[in-house]
Order: structure tokens, then C-alpha cells, then sequence
């Protein structure tokens, strides 16, 4: 090949490796399978090692590049980096409200913001490349970071804006990354980071580039310091215009025209912050107008034109009164700290989990000691840290038990895990939480039979294995707590109709280690029956794409039970079905969503966005959170809104609930 035609292939190679990570980190919606990108990415590679005179510096094999360093130089901003005012209450916004509208005499629109709970940074581009990257530092001097910014792949090397333009954001640790980096360091006998924020922070405070790289982090950019492009006169046509040139905009931001507006975003996001998989503390709340941002000006510290309402705390301080064990359906044996009852977050709580032994040890946890206890939505909190200049001296370590609480089977760690496991088969707490499992929604979602009554019916010994349910009366059902004539009947009725379930929903049910939601959908569909499954060897398993080692081996040793054997057996003579019946792909050879990338919208009767999520995928689409030239297919739901008026926009086929769920018919059933 001549060096003119390798040149020519570099810059192809770079030029698409760099769009298909920004479709798959920015827009979250990948265009090619990871195997094709890592195709490439080897090849450039190769390229580049046979001739480094053509590696240009936005190549993606870049991005980890520079050598360690001994220490960060200072940068001074040339527009200050302020911070934002407080408040802590809608009384406040309120005021804040009142106060821009007496200053301007005039309507104001507000553009609310998720407020990002990471580390405040700022990216400069000079003729379209990316030339220095800072902390925030003191407002006025922060650090030069550049080779740790270079490293998250969400944030470009290159823009098409060649005119000087510096955006600033917030850097953080996805909670998924943040779980990762801890089991490691918790492996590692190394200290575990406290939140997210400080692990990112720590992240990109390393002198060697290569260790921020590890961590996955990624940014959101919603701000700007010089910007020496076309002007806009809002705020919201600046982050549609970043959006445009391939920054990472958080999407869930809204332009608002009234106060109002602006505390129902704010109640909405208060109630919704722990679905995300990132952590927010507040919502940033700006005029939209800049030119009323001009006239509003600042104080000495702060913009008046923009303010920071901030959540109540998650966080509170209490005492720990006794360690309790619970036994999961895997066997795992988790300690869960009683607490002294303390009011977070908008409700009290008195329970805690601990996790494992490593993490007791590791935050030296004692019983009678004061810890603060962090709370996220309505999951169970959790232990953050131990107040240890509180002790008195008469806290208690505590170590694990030997034996399991509710068997008295010895415990055991598997291979190399972290977790102390209860191997008895038949221990009884192992087998109701197998049950409350096998019934749950992504199960065999058997309605009506909810923690409570599995724990009536295993109290009672009328349900002691899974085939048991299949076998229940309603007589039977009659005597439990709330279970009259028709609650009987329609938990029967809804017992025989989880019979006919497609084979995945069985196999997730089951409860085979590994095996979540999505593997036994593949699985099912591969294998297409049960008795099939049960014969696959362990090289058939991980020749199926998405199958893994852990999987493969997980599947093989579970089949081999006896007890496993036989308990297919009798649900198959009970009636229950084992069979893949997933709709067939249709007479042309494929499926309703084959390769389309489908957005969901709005509020769907018959479906949760969950249900309707997976059938799409079952049909072979793809459902994606934003509608762009790339959507196939927009559904709506009632009170459909910006999505369904982008999809109109665009030209997106749009269908309707009723044309979803003709189109859906049969599938997963």
C-alpha cells in the first residue's frame, strides 16, 4: 500500500471510529456492533504502530497517550468560573423569582437543569481541536487536566466550530463505574471511595492518565466561558447549538415560563433522582434570555440571573443498635445494620444494609457505633462511614457467624467471592425468596402473589417448592390473612394463566445463577425449548453471542441436578409450557422492529415502559431515549410531548397505542 493511500485510510478509519463513539457515548444510540468497532479500532492500530507519522493527535488510540506527569500546571480562566446561589426551598425560588422580575419589568422564560454532582471542569477549542481542559479550581485559577479529560470518550477531540469556544460542565462517575471501581479497590484491601463525586474527583486529580482512563468516567456540558461564535440570544439555542457540534447534553433539561412551571420540574426531578445512573443534587435554575442575563448582572460572587436549588439532604447520622442476617435465593447471607430510628429524605427509616464482612471490616464497623447513613428513592440505605471520634469505648466488633442463620448449614465462599454463601439446597429462606422470585414481574409475573402471601403459603406449608404454586386450590387459599372469594379465584385464574409464559420468562424465574432477564431471552430463543437447553455443553453456551464463560458454566452445572430434573419434569406435568413461543419472524424473514431504533413516548395504558421495551426488543428493535434523523419509529402514548413534536419535525413514523399493541400480538406470551 503506498503511504499516500495509508494516510487516506488513517483519516477514514479515525473519521468513523470517532462518530461511532459519539453515536454510541453522546447519543446512546449505537450504530455498529462493539466486535466491528474493536475491528477497526485494532486495525487503525495497526496502521499507526507501522507508520506513526501519520497518527493524527484526534485519533481515538490518542486518548491515552500522554505520560504521567509530576504535577498539574495552573490555568487561569479568562472568564470567571463563579459559583451558583442557594436555595433550599420553594419559598426561596420564589423569591429569586420575584427578584429577577422586579429588576427587568418584564415576562422572563427559565431554562431548568439537572445539577450534576461531580467535578466542575471546562474544555478549550482553538480551530476546532480540543487544546486545554481545566478544573475549576478557586473560580479564577484551576488546573490543567487535559490528559485526564481526554481520556472520557463522550467528550470530542474535534469540533466543526473552528472559531474559539470554551464549554464547561460537570465530570462524573456513573453509579455503574462507581460499584466497579470499589469491588476492585474492596478486592485490592485498598480504601473504598464514599460517593461517586469524590471518586470522580479523585479520578481526574491522577498525575497518570491512564489510571483516570480505567475508571470510566464521562461529563455533561451545559455552560460556556468565551464564546466567540455566531451569536444566540438564549440560553436554550447555546445548548442546542453545543448538542449540534457533538457535546454531551444532558437532555433532561426544560425551557420553563413561569414560576410554577419551575417547581413542578423541580418536584417531578426531587421524586426521580434515584432512577438516574448518575448522581444530581439539585436542579440549576437560569434566565434563558442573555440579554436579560446582561442586565441582571452579578454580585461580587454570584450571577442574579441564575440560582442552585438543592435537594434536602440524603444523608444522616445515627447510632447502630444490632447487626441482623438475611438469606437471599442464591444463598448469599447479607448483614443489615438495626439503626435508631432517624427521619431522611422524607421518611424514617431504622435499617441499613452493610453489604458483606469486607465492608464491615473495611469501615471498621462496630455495633453501638454513630454512622452516617445515606438513603437513594426507596431503596433500603446504606452504611457510608463510620463517626469514630464519637466512640466511647463500649461499641462491639462484629464478625460474620460460621453458620447460616436460618439452617445452620456452614457457610462458604465460592472461588474467590466476596460473599459468604449458604450451600444447603433446602434451606428454607434460600427456597421463599426462590419463590418470591419465580413470581415476580420479569418472571413468571404471576399477579396477586406478592411477598406476603409467598410468606403466608410457605408459613403454612402449602407452597415449599415452585411446582407447589401449580398445585394450589382456591379452598386452600380461602384461610390466609385478606384472601376472600374473589382474591382466591382471580390468584388461581392468574396461577393458571403464568402456565402459558414463553419459555424465557421460565428460565429467568428459575433463578439460575448469571442468568438475568436478557440471557434467558436469549437462550430461549436459541434453544427455542427447555429439553434442549438442559442438553446444551458448556461450548455450544458460549459460542452464542452475549453468553459468557460465567454463564455457560452456570447453566451446565444447574441442568445437572437431579432436583432440577425433576422439578422440570413436574411442571411440565402440571401443564406449565417450556417451549420458546416469541412470535415468529413473519414471512419475509424478519420481525416487526428488525433494526429499527424505536423511541417510546408518553403514557401507555395496556404497557409499562418496561413491558414495552422488552417486546420491541423481543421483535428485534432497538429502543433508544431521544428522538433524532436516525429514530425509525416514535410510539406515543397519552400526553406525548417534546419527542412527539421532534418526531413530527423530523418526519419520524409515529404510531399510536393501537397500532403498538396490534403489532405486538402474541409476542412473549
Amino acid at each position: 500500500m503506498k503511504k499516500k493511500q495509508v494516510r487516506n485510510e488513517i483519516e477514514t478509519l479515525v473519521e468513523r471510529l470517532n462518530r461511532y463513539a459519539y453515536e454510541y457515548y453522546v447519543l446512546d444510540q449505537p450504530t455498529v456492533p462493539d466486535a466491528t468497532y474493536d475491528e477497526l479500532f485494532h486495525e487503525l492500530v495497526s496502521l499507526e504502530e507501522q507508520y506513526p507519522e501519520f497518527i493524527v493527535p484526534h485519533s481515538p488510540t490518542q486518548r491515552v497517550g500522554a505520560e504521567p506527569l509530576d504535577a498539574f500546571e495552573k490555568v487561569t480562566h479568562e472568564v470567571p468560573m463563579l459559583s451558583l446561589g442557594n436555595a433550599f426551598n420553594e419559598q426561596e425560588l420564589r423569591d429569586f423569582d420575584r427578584r429577577v422580575r422586579t429588576s427587568l419589568s418584564e415576562e422572563v422564560a427559565y431554562v431548568c437543569e439537572l445539577k450534576i454532582d461531580g467535578l466542575a471542569i471546562t474544555l478549550l477549542y482553538e480551530d476546532g481541536k480540543l487544546v486545554r481542559g481545566a478544573t475549576r479550581g478557586d473560580g479564577q485559577v484551576g488546573e490543567d487536566i487535559t490528559s485526564n479529560l481526554r481520556t472520557i470518550k463522550s467528550v470530542p477531540l474535534t469540533i466543526t466550530e473552528t472559531r474559539k469556544l470554551e464549554v464547561r460542565g460537570e465530570a462524573y462517575m456513573p453509579e455503574h463505574s462507581f460499584f466497579e471501581l470499589n469491588k476492585e479497590r474492596e478486592r485490592k484491601g485498598e480504601a473504598l471511595f464514599a460517593n461517586p463525586r469524590n471518586a470522580a474527583a479523585g479520578s481526574l486529580r491522577q498525575l497518570d492518565p491512564r489510571i483516570a482512563a480505567k475508571r470510566n468516567l464521562d461529563l455533561f456540558l451545559f455552560g460556556y466561558g468565551v464564546w466567540e461564535v455566531d451569536e444566540l440570544t438564549k440560553h436554550s439555542e447555546r445548548l442546542r447549538y453545543l448538542q449540534e457540534l457533538g457535546f454531551k447534553i444532558n437532555k433532561e433539561w426544560k425551557l420553563c415560563h413561569s414560576i410554577d412551571d419551575v417547581m413542578t420540574f423541580v418536584q417531578t426531578w426531587t421524586e426521580k433522582r434515584a432512577q438516574l445512573p448518575y448522581d444530581i443534587d439539585g436542579i440549576v435554575i437560569k434566565v434563558d434570555d442573555l440579554t436579560q442575563q446582561e442586565k441582571l448582572g452579578f454580585t461580587a460572587r454570584t450571577p442574579r440571573w441564575a440560582i442552585a436549588y438543592k435537594f434536602p439532604a440524603q444523608e444522616a447520622t445515627t447510632t447502630i443498635d444490632d447487626i441482623e442476617l438475611s438469606v437471599g435465593r442464591t444463598g448469599v447471607v447479607t448483614p443489615t445494620a438495626i439503626l435508631k430510628p432517624v427521619f431522611v429524605d422524607g421518611s424514617t427509616v431504622g435499617r441499613a444494609t452493610l453489604h458483606n464482612a469486607d465492608q464491615i471490616r473495611a469501615l471498621d464497623i462496630r455495633i453501638g457505633d454513630t454512622v452516617v447513613i445515606k438513603k437513594a428513592g426507596d431503596i433500603i440505605p446504606k452504611v457510608v462511614r463510620v463517626i469514630k471520634e464519637e466512640r466511647t469505648g463500649d461499641e462491639k466488633p462484629y464478625e460474620m457467624p460460621e453458620r447460616c442463620p436460618a439452617c445452620h448449614s456452614e457457610l462458604v465462599h465460592i472461588d474467590e467471592e466476596v460473599a459468604l454463601r449458604c450451600i444447603n439446597p433446602n434451606c428454607p429462606a434460600q427456597v421463599k425468596e426462590g419463590l418470591i422470585h419465580f413470581v415476580s414481574r420479569d418472571a413468571m409475573n404471576i399477579d396477586g402473589l406478592g411477598e406476603k402471601v409467598i410468606e403466608q403459603l410457605f408459613r403454612e406449608q402449602l407452597v415449599t417448592s415452585i411446582d407447589d404454586l401449580y398445585r394450589l386450590e382456591k379452598e386452600m387459599l380461602l384461610p390466609l390473612e385478606r384472601m376472600g372469594e374473589k382474591s382466591a379465584t382471580n390468584l388461581i385464574n392468574a396461577i393458571e394463566q403464568s402456565k402459558q409464559n414463553s419459555l424465557e420468562k421460565l428460565l429467568f424465574g428459575l433463578g439460575i445463577r448469571h442468568i438475568g432477564a436478557k440471557a434467558a431471552q436469549i437462550l430461549a430463543a436459541h434453544f427455542k425449548t427447555i429439553d434442549q437447553i438442559k442438553k446444551a455443553t458448556y461450548e455450544e453456551l458460549v459460542s452464542i453471542d452475549e453468553i459468557g464463560e460465567k454463564m455457560a458454566a452456570a447453566i451446565v452445572q444447574y441442568f445437572r441436578e437431579d432436583k432440577v430434573r425433576d422439578l422440570i419434569n413436574e411442571l411440565k406435568e402440571l401443564g406449565v409450557n417450556t417451549t420458546y413461543i416469541g412470535r415468529e419472524e413473519a414471512a419475509s424473514g424478519e420481525q416487526v422492529f428488525a433494526n429499527k431504533t424505536v423511541v417510546l413516548t408518553g403514557r401507555l395504558e395496556s404497557f409499562t415502559r418496561k413491558e414495552a421495551k422488552e417486546l420491541i426488543e423481543m421483535e428485534g428493535g432497538k429502543v433508544t431515549s431521544s428522538v433524532s434523523k436516525n429514530t425509525d419509529l416514535v410510539i406515543a402514548g397519552e400526553a406525548a410531548g417534546s419527542k412527539y413534536d421532534q418526531a413530527t419535525k423530523l418526519g419520524v413514523e409515529i404510531w399510536d397505542e393501537a397500532q403498538f399493541t396490534e403489532a405486538v400480538k402474541g409476542v412473549g406470551k
